[in-house]
């Protein structure tokens, strides 16, 4: 039996170069900017610290000489203000990102990049993926707060445990935090290659798309399996490079903006104020340099990764193809081992 992840591999990096190649600018920084958010690789969660208390000097405080810290309510405020406005842009970023998936998709599909007609087009389907992804996000975060909970709240001495329980509680429980997030991990994956095509391709919404998905499960899941395999193994090799691109990129800027730095350490020794905004828009270009040399390196990643799952589930289910045309013409190339002409 044909393996079409395996197969599929060459047929998509066809189908990528067609699309890319010859190099239109405005193309490319327009898919540099659908990159920038939805090329983030995988799924990260935040790790855990545990603190400690007392003094680090191991003596006993002695009663009602613990220090009190009068933090005041206006500082109160200011954290909770920066806390919510993080909070808001990880939520507006998250809610772009869903919108962008489809209008990747959009893109390939169609060989062109009509962003705002596109974006009219898919942003109430992105909608209901974002609020997928924030219910998947909560249940993985929700579990790793009640995994390292009772040790925190331990370590404060808040929690009625004692200290040794709760690390053998946190030990017992790794592992299923582990694989819960593994299985997030997978379905965030499959949700994105397989889910967000079958929603655009039968009108359907997150849900009914993974009724639809899992039925092709069952039926196929060797062709799956591999899938996931061959594409995490792409995704790694993939983030690597990407690395080393966006590294050697930011080693060339260091060269003309390490030039404005040592006029802006000039600037500096003349008038502080000044000089320290100097550093501060300097710093700042530069890392919009670095994130846009990231978005630009992206194009290529996203456009083949995109192409490969679309290849990959209209051939397990050609009723789900929304390729055909980028099929064809690759597949005419390979057996011709030509172009294609008309």
């Amino acid at each position: 039996m044909a393996l079409h992840p395996i197969d599929d591999l060459d047929d998509a990096l066809e189908a990528t170069r067609s699309f890319l190649t010859p190099v239109e600018p405005r193309t490319w920084l327009k898919l540099a900017l659908i990159a920038f958010f939805v090329g983030v690789p995988g799924a990260s969660f935040p790790g855990f610290q545990t603190s400690g208390s007392g003094t680090g000097s191991g003596e006993p405080i002695p009663p009602g000489s613990t220090p009190n810290v009068d933090i005041g309510p206006q500082l109160w405020l200011v954290v909770g203000a920066v806390v919510a406005a993080v909070l808001l842009l990880g939520l507006l970023f998250l809610f772009v990102s869903s919108v962008m998936e489809f209008v990747l998709v959009d893109a390939v599909r169609s060989e062109t990049v009509a962003l705002r007609r596109f974006w009219s087009d898919r942003w109430r389907q992105g909608a209901r993926l974002f609020g997928f992804r924030l219910v998947l996000g909560v249940v993985v975060l929700g579990s790793l707060l009640l995994v390292i909970g009772p040790v925190v709240l331990s370590a404060l001495d808040i929690g009625p445990a004692s200290i040794g329980v709760s690390l053998a509680f946190l030990l017992l429980l790794i592992p299923v935090f582990l694989v819960l997030s593994l299985v997030a991990a997978l379905v965030n994956a499959f949700t994105t290659a397989f889910v967000v095509p079958i929603m655009m391709a039968e009108d359907r919404g997150v849900l009914s798309g993974w009724r639809r998905l899992w039925s092709s499960l069952r039926g196929e899941w060797k062709q799956y399996l591999a899938y996931a395999v061959v594409g995490f193994l792409l995704s790694a090799t993939a983030g690597v490079l990407v690395g080393i691109v966006v590294a050697l990129a930011a080693l060339v800027l260091l060269l003309p903006f390490g030039i404005l730095f040592a006029v802006g350490f000039g600037v500096f020794l003349v008038a502080e104020p000044v000089g320290l905004a100097v550093f501060v828009v300097l710093g700042a270009l530069f890392l919009l340099a670095v994130l846009a040399a990231f978005a630009l390196a992206q194009v290529p990643v996203v456009t083949y990764l995109r192409y490969y799952s679309l290849l990959v589930l209209g051939d397990i289910e050609s009723d789900l193809d929304l390729v055909p045309e980028q099929r064809a013409a690759v597949r005419d190339t390979d057996e011709s081992g030509g172009e294609v002409t008309p």
